[in-house]
């Protein structure tokens, strides 16, 4: 991931610029009941008492709210408080209270008081049964949501959007972007207008499934039916398109938002300024930041993280500890993401020491280090084999009361295998899944190959079918490091039993499975069927790389047929590759012989 340093490089007054700068799911998808529309036409000529009460209203939003803790036991001592009083407080007290711990997000509690407040017989409203329906699709209970809708319809509310806004939001959470989209166009054709933060809420949920075009079509839509797009609907979409790299479109949308008179804001720069980054274009980074200042728009810590990760991927780890002294001279406070960047930066140079010293500042400016930033050392300690240090800041980890990831293990239980600790290794799995991590195709591949590796073949064997059995398809990478393993120590009839069961599996063998059998071929001195392989490949529409020329040209050497490797050493120039450092030895020392430097010439 790390690239060296580009001609194109940020200039000098970029730079300059930088350096100021549990409830479960539901079993089976709900939709919108067609039988809840048939109320709507009713609704305009009933007038309960919830029709009086306008919660909905913009500027309620906006007051400030009346309850506000720092811990919930102390709004569950309210609550409490409320219920034994004399004379209880009103339904709209009771509400304040529940918005209070919605907004700490302890959504289950919010939908237990309010159970209890209908045992003690305390009536709702709109805005009471409207937290309640918010609770339940925060809580993934979407079908829930939908029975409080047909409640407050009864109860003859007039205005249902908000309610539509948080069902339609809980859809989208849940991962059902579909059905909010159809329960959005249900809403539209029963009459009901959407408000912009429907539309919002519906793109959001679009860009996220990367539907992006759609996004687009609804955002025309928009403003033919009279709701003019904001800023956060434009940023959504361009954010989306720079993350699928489709820099253009997004370039069309920013200008197409400046000239409707919505000015960017730091987020619809940070996010051309991320595409670009990765792209190493900077610049069109400094022409962007530059237009950012003079618009009077400062860089936030998604900005500023942005540079120090793109630096530090780029090895410019110096240049991206400058911007975070800078960051923190402008009185923006680098963040866990900030110091891990820039540990992976230390880490990709090999400077372990110094991505360390960094953990103990962010310690030190207050900063909490999380499962990611401990990865990334435990990963670095691994890959330059210094696994006892690796083995430290595991557990660190856990006197921290930070859980290891699956990430955290695979990189742990890999750097064990590197230097033939085999037996942790295998502790190290054991733990993984007592700890209740299940093991992705990852772990399983590092497993195979550590065991391959040190020859271990038969136990690699038993894993690969312990895959197989747990229902898991493996992909080519296993079955390309099983074959090589068995090639290794001779186990060519099981190699070939491996290599013929890829396609009974659907599974297409890539270059590396046929270099590795090329290879295990002419290790058992069967160069002329590896030939034969190599022929049948390109038939496949795999074609020969320099890394199988060389391999098939060693195996003929080997096998001293210096005709036929020089032969396909012919063919190798021609398509344009040529010999490596392995094959080059092999030919010099074969120049000895009078035969072998005659074919030389012809070939030269």
């Amino acid at each position: 991931m790390m690239m060296g340093c580009r001609s194109a490089s940020i200039s000098s007054s970029s730079f300059d610029f930088l350096q100021h700068l549990e409830l479960r799911k539901p079993k089976s998808a709900i939709s919108l009941p067609f039988f809840l529309f048939n109320c709507f036409p009713a609704l305009n000529k009933k007038r309960a008492l919830y029709s009086q009460i306008s919660y909905f209203s913009t500027t309620h939003c906006k007051k400030k709210p009346r309850y506000m803790f720092d811990h919930i036991d102390d709004a569950l001592n309210k609550f409490d408080q409320m219920v034994h009083m004399h004379q209880r407080p009103s339904i709209v007290e009771f509400n304040q209270l529940l918005g209070a711990i919605v907004r700490m997000k302890h959504y289950q509690i919010a939908v237990s008081l309010l159970g209890q407040m209908e045992l003690l017989g305390i009536h709702d409203n709109v805005y009471t049964l409207s937290i309640l329906l918010n609770c339940f699709c925060r809580l993934h209970r979407v079908d829930f949501g939908f029975s409080i809708l047909g409640k407050m319809l009864k109860l003859g509310l007039k205005s249902v959007t908000v309610t539509f806004n948080t069902l339609i939001n809980g859809l989208c959470i849940g991962g059902k972007v579909g059905q909010a989209v159809r329960l959005f166009d249900d809403m539209v054709l029963e009459g009901y207008q959407p408000n912009l933060i429907t539309y919002n809420t519906i793109v959001n949920g679009l860009c996220k499934i990367g539907d992006t075009t759609r996004a687009i079509r609804l955002l025309r839509t928009m403003g033919e039916r009279g709701c003019a797009p904001d800023i956060i609907t434009y940023n959504t979409i361009i954010d989306s398109l720079c993350k699928d790299k489709h820099v253009n479109e997004a370039l069309k949308l920013f200008s197409e938002m400046r000239s409707k008179g919505i000015p960017p804001n730091v987020v619809t720069y940070t996010s051309l300024i991320h595409v670009r980054c990765n792209s190493g274009q900077w610049k069109e980074v400094t022409a962007l930041v530059n237009e950012m200042l003079a618009n009077n728009c400062k860089p936030n810590v998604v900005s500023y993280n942005i540079f120090v990760d793109a630096l530090c991927k780029e090895g410019r780890v110096s240049d991206a500890h400058d911007i975070i002294e800078r960051m923190i001279q402008q009185s923006v406070e680098p963040n866990t993401v900030t110091y891990s960047a820039l540990m992976d930066g230390y880490c990709l140079q090999g400077k372990m020491d110094e991505a360390r010293k960094v953990l103990n500042l962010m310690i030190i400016r207050g900063c909490v280090p999380n499962v990611y930033s401990y990865t990334i050392l435990v990963n670095g300690y691994c890959k330059y084999k210094r696994v006892d240090e690796a083995m430290e800041h595991f557990l660190e980890m856990s006197q921290n009361g930070l859980v290891p990831s699956s990430v955290t293990y695979n990189a742990l239980i890999s750097g064990m295998f590197q230097i033939g600790r085999l037996l942790v290794a295998q502790e190290l799995f054991e733990e993984m899944c007592a700890n209740g991590l299940v093991p992705d195709m990852i772990t399983y591949s590092i497993l195979l190959h550590g065991l391959c590796k040190h020859n271990n073949i038969y136990k690699a064997l038993g894993l690969f079918q312990v895959i197989q059995n747990s229902g898991l398809k493996p992909y080519v990478v296993h079955y390309n490091i099983l074959i090589d393993g068995l090639c290794q120590v001779g186990q060519l009839k099981v190699a070939r039993e491996l290599f013929s069961e890829l396609s009974f599996k659907g599974l297409q063998p890539d270059i590396y499975t046929y270099t590795i059998m090329i290879k295990g071929l002419c290790k058992a001195g069967l160069a002329n069927e590896a030939y034969e392989l190599s022929r049948k490949m390109e038939v496949n529409g795999c074609l020969l790389n320099s890394c199988s020329y060389n391999v098939l040209i060693r195996g003929f050497l080997l096998n001293n047929d210096i005709s036929t490797a020089a032969k396909i050493l012919h063919e190798m120039v021609s398509e344009g590759f040529s010999a490596d450092i392995f094959t080059a030895t092999v030919f010099v020392n074969l120049l000895s012989s009078d035969t072998t430097c005659q074919l030389i010439h012809k070939i030269v």
